[in-house]
């Protein structure tokens, strides 16, 4: 499993966020800030654009660390991702992405 696939399946090589971290991209972090706090209806500032992936050691944007209940789950199940586990077919949390991104499910092996 590439290390840089999230539990959910979405590729964090071609997140934003993590481009910009990679990069030290205050710009492009203005950027991902303002549109993720549009899209979210709450405030996002380039200082929260932060992060290396979601299964990789280091740094992650506050909804990634502590909010995303995805992420929290399969942390708790110690599942590689989303694709380990047994309930992944019936899962409230992780449908919310698989239902519709037919590349998330074959980047976990559905």
């Amino acid at each position: 499993m590439k290390e840089y696939i999230a539990y959910c399946g979405l590729n964090c090589e071609t997140c934003e966020a993590r481009l910009a971290t990679m990069k030290n991209d205050d710009a492009l972090r203005e950027k991902v800030a303002k549109r993720w706090s549009e899209l979210n209806g709450v405030e996002i500032t380039s200082e929260m654009i932060n992060c290396v992936g979601c299964r990789i050691d280091g740094v992650k944007t506050p909804y990634c660390e502590s909010l995303c209940p995805i992420r929290q789950c399969a942390l708790s199940k110690r599942v590689e991702t989303c694709g380990s586990c047994a309930e992944v077919l019936t899962c409230e949390k992780a449908g919310v992405i698989l239902k519709n991104n037919e590349e998330a499910r074959r980047n976990i092996g559905l």
